[in-house]
């Protein structure tokens, strides 16, 4: 492929964490909400999905964050125009390409959408390898197949011991899983756990609690199991790998350069709906204009440019980046264009100094233009690595050297 030379760099050597407690083991996030009465995990969850995320900012060492004033102009992506190698089955090739990589002010310009692009700034130029990527997020029925294969249990289903937390009642040593929970009236939106309850048995196989189950189910993305390590367990077996948030964001634009969605400039084209989001007034109603109330089956809506199903709303998927606010800001410091970046050394979250946070990408379908606008292309989400929710699934990539086993 022919492309205008430019110097690529690699990323930067970050400066050290400020020292941090050691990393909770999973028990913990079971037993704070459970013991301490819910004051902790919420928050650590869904910050970054929240109306109120630029708070994540405050205390940066670069305030530059929160202003937006160094934010770059979308230059036009380059792609590879080669003829495609074959595919692994449910996957599609992404060809190498250089684009631009962060988010602009959201179309409307309203105060969530704006709130939603604070980390994601400055817009910086990154090229990326080729590399497969699955067409949808991973499903409760391939899921099932690598829990057969293996006998894997996941972190939700891990009970919790008490030589971790001697002062526990036993009672309390519960496995579990975080929930969304919708009150029955409207609630101000300040207070996440008015709409979020840790259920007892919650876990992949029931992602709503011991009520609810996914027979049927096969072809929606599993969800509630799904800390970092077990999607990161199903990648590893599966001979894939997460992907990184540049390569994610890559993917997701389909070529497109700097297009507000991974369809392109309006959300409702048409009036047609490409994504499943929330409709309603949040997080009270659902009504289901797109089709679901809630989460939906994969490839619903119409995949993008690239062929890639759901890369906005429905579920949250993991990439392997850690997460700090102001990553794109030394990137972007740098100059030239970035050669496949794959996050900072270390987790660094201003507003959760201790907890240890990988990116989350694409939206859910709990996201609306009231609360969370991050269905918007190149906006970021976090989570703590060894929590998951009933709304936070993955898809795998692989290498195109990668000669492990196929699906």
């Amino acid at each position: 492929m022919s492309r205008k030379a430019k110097r690529v760099q690699q990323p930067p050597q970050l400066a050290k964490d400020e020292k941090r407690k050691p990393n909770l083991i999973p028990a913990a996030i079971i037993l704070t909400l459970l013991v301490a009465g819910a004051a902790y995990i919420a928050p650590r969850i869904h910050s970054s999905h929240a109306a109120g995320s630029a708070s994540a900012l405050e205390g940066s060492d670069d305030n530059s964050a929160k202003s937006g004033s160094a934010i770059g102009a979308f230059q036009p992506t380059i792609e590879n125009r080669e003829p495609s190698p074959e595919a692994p089955k449910g996957m599609v090739w992404i060809a190498d390409g250089e684009f631009s990589m962060g988010a602009s002010d959201p179309p409307d310009h309203d105060e969530v959408g704006m709130k939603a692009t604070f980390d994601a700034r400055p817009i910086h130029r990154v090229f990326v390898d080729g590399f497969y990527m699955d067409k949808t997020d991973v499903t409760n029925t391939q899921f099932a197949e690598f829990v057969k294969a293996t006998g894997y249990l996941t972190i939700a289903e891990r009970t919790p011991r008490a030589e971790d937390f001697p002062e526990a009642p036993p009672e309390n040593l519960v496995a579990g899983g975080v929930v969304f929970s919708p009150p029955n009236h409207p609630v101000p939106l300040d207070n996440h756990f008015q709409w979020w309850s840790y259920v007892k048995g919650a876990n992949w196989r029931h992602p709503s609690g011991p009520k609810s189950d996914i027979r049927g189910k096969g072809d929606y993305p599993v969800v509630q199991i799904i800390a970092y390590p077990d999607a990161e367990a199903y990648a590893n077996w599966a001979g894939k790998r997460l992907p990184t948030e540049a390569e994610w964001e890559f993917a997701a634009r389909g070529g497109m350069t700097g297009k507000a969605f991974v369809w392109g400039d309006q959300f409702r084209p048409q009036g047609k709906w490409m994504a499943n989001t929330h409709q309603g007034h949040f997080p009270d109603s659902d009504i289901g204009e797109d089709g679901f109330v809630g989460i939906s089956p994969v490839m619903q809506y119409p995949p993008n440019a690239y062929g890639l199903y759901d890369m906005a709303g429905n579920v949250w998927q993991w990439t392997s980046d850690w997460y700090r606010p102001y990553y794109y800001q030394q990137l972007a410091s740098t100059g030239g264009v970035t050669r496949n970046p794959k996050g900072p050394d270390s987790p660094y979250d201003p507003g959760e100094p201790n907890e240890r946070k990988k990116a989350h990408r694409g939206g859910s379908y709990l996201c609306t233009e009231q609360y969370c606008s991050r269905y918007i292309v190149g906006t970021r989400g976090k989570g703590e690595i060894s929590t998951g929710t009933n709304h936070l699934g993955f898809r795998c990539v692989k290498d195109a050297a990668s000669t492990n086993r196929k699906i």
